[in-house]
């Protein structure tokens, strides 16, 4: 029975891949998931498997070929005997030598187990792309399954890749600063293989080595590289020297090529009078974290007609109801009483009077938000986060004030899941616990408003005809006017003002 060997998916958007090398040749006796080829496509290499055991009876397609998906690659004769190879005249000793090295091969397969590919985990809704952060491993070390190779950064969070079998990382394919997509291949795992030396040659390779006659004891230097990498070599003028090959056995690949050839950025232009400067500055790439910041904080600025609108609360209400309950409160419910639950609740109240500032922009409609998806902006070493408290408005104080705690801490660990920052309806900011007196906050987009919270101060106000000292709060509301009216948006911020200078009212819904 014949069995036919096709290209394997080779994934969205990719619609040809080159056959690099092959590593049987026709009458070769192969077994079920050992490695025939391996295809070069212009975003990862493939290893082609083979998907029964047999003879290799014919390979269709030769190295250095472009074939499309679900092509036929080769042939495979199911349990056949390899052909026993021609011994030459003048060498009758190679026979039993090649026969001998051919079976330590095959056990040594045997004893290396199967390849397990590592694939970028899941990233969460929207999000499309991340870069290779940290390696934690390098070729040749033993792994332990669920043992974290490498970390991935995207725009929002940090991820971290398991190793999905236990075994030796047998290749790196996206190495530190790569850009990888969703579905991306990141390594390769040889399942139940012992860890090598990484300078020593393949097990293959020794025992070649140790079977080969006094000429042929040296290691191998007609490695051959990936025919598209010969192709941009001679189109770049990049001579071999200049390329580092990254494939099996140091095979120049055409990434590789890619990376050799391209410009060195230029440095930045430098006036004459800071030269003296420029051993003691530092030039640090910015994180990916970091660029979505600031790509979506400007975004915010070009796309939203943004506006601010301020007011001022005596926070007295809100001092004197948590120093009589905190204790009681927090002997209850095992959290402390703070002032973002007290914000919280003022927010989710105000929210339903004047329901465009829960609303977004889509097209030409307005998204009405019945519910309260309320995010809390957090500093973290990595930049701001905005983690989410869900349904905030169907909270108790408890509730919100230990959700918050967990979020919080899992925001400067750097361990928020997509799920946890997905989905906000409004934002408010605390840049009061850095000491900000005032600030306009930009708008965390599709959202159409955002509370900037500041630093509680002491100042002189006029009560009843008097002059009296009270711990008094800027409060800013920073909001979306293509949605958002002037009327609604200060209408919103009394609501909150009046919420926190009498806590009572929300007991009220006043």
């Amino acid at each position: 029975m014949t069995t036919e060997v096709r290209v394997p998916a080779l994934g969205e958007s990719v619609t040809e891949a080159t056959i690099a090398t092959w590593f049987k040749k026709p009458g070769d006796r192969v077994e079920v998931d050992e490695m025939l080829c391996e295809l070069e496509t212009d975003k990862v290499t493939v290893e082609v498997p083979s998907p029964t055991a047999g003879i290799l009876a014919e390979i269709v397609a030769a190295e250095g070929e472009t074939v499309g998906p679900d092509a036929l690659l080769a042939q495979i004769t199911e349990g056949g005997e390899a052909a026993a190879p021609a011994p030459k005249a003048d060498k009758p000793a190679e026979k039993p030598k090649a026969e001998a090295a051919a079976k330590q091969t095959e056990e040594q397969t045997k004893m290396s187990g199967k390849s397990v590919d590592v694939m970028v985990p899941a990233l969460g809704e929207s999000v499309t792309e991340a870069t290779v952060a940290t390696w934690f491993k390098k070729p040749g070390d033993r792994v332990e399954a669920d043992e974290m190779l490498c970390e991935l950064e995207t725009d929002k969070v940090s991820v971290e890749v398991p190793a999905p079998a236990a075994g030796v990382l047998a290749e790196i394919l996206a190495e530190e600063g790569a850009t990888v997509d969703a579905k991306a291949r990141l390594a390769i795992i040889t399942e139940g293989a012992a860890g090598a030396a990484p300078a020593k040659p393949s097990d293959a390779q020794e025992i070649v080595l140790k079977n080969a006659g006094p000429e042929e004891m040296k290691p191998r230097t007609d490695v051959e590289d990936a025919p598209s990498a010969k192709k941009a070599m001679a189109e770049k003028g990049v001579s071999r020297d200049q390329v580092q090959g990254s494939g099996r056995d140091g095979r120049v690949m055409k990434e590789d090529v890619a990376k050799a050839s391209a410009p060195k950025p230029a440095a930045a232009p430098r006036a004459p009078s800071s030269a003296d400067d420029a051993g003691r500055e530092e030039r640090v790439k910015m994180t990916r974290l970091r660029q979505t910041i600031a790509r979506r904080l400007k975004d915010a600025q070009n796309t939203a007609a943004m506006l601010t609108t301020y007011n001022e609360a005596d926070m007295s209400g809100v001092m004197g109801l948590r120093n009589e309950y905190k204790d009681a409160f927090e002997k209850k419910h095992k959290v402390k009483l703070g002032f973002m639950s007290f914000f919280v609740k003022a927010c989710c109240h105000a929210l339903k009077e004047v329901p465009e500032v829960n609303a977004e922009i889509d097209g030409t409609d307005v998204v009405y938000k019945n519910f309260v998806h309320m995010g809390v902006a957090v500093g973290t070493p990595s930049g701001l986060v905005v983690p989410v408290v869900r349904d905030a408005d169907q909270k108790s104080f408890a509730e919100i004030e230990k959700e918050i705690g967990a979020l919080g801490l899992k925001g400067r660990d750097g361990k928020l899941s997509m799920a946890e920052m997905q989905g906000g309806t409004f934002t408010i900011s605390n840049g009061g616990v850095y000491g900000s007196l005032m600030s306009s906050p930009i708008l965390n987009p599709p959202q159409s408003g955002i509370l900037g919270m500041h630093k509680i101060q002491e100042r002189p106000v006029v009560v009843g005809g008097q002059i009296v000292i009270r711990p008094m709060m800027y409060l800013a509301l920073s909001y979306d006017h293509r949605v958002v009216d002037g009327k609604g948006a200060v209408t919103f911020l009394v609501r909150v003002k009046e919420a926190l200078e009498d806590p009572r009212r929300l007991l009220m819904d006043l």
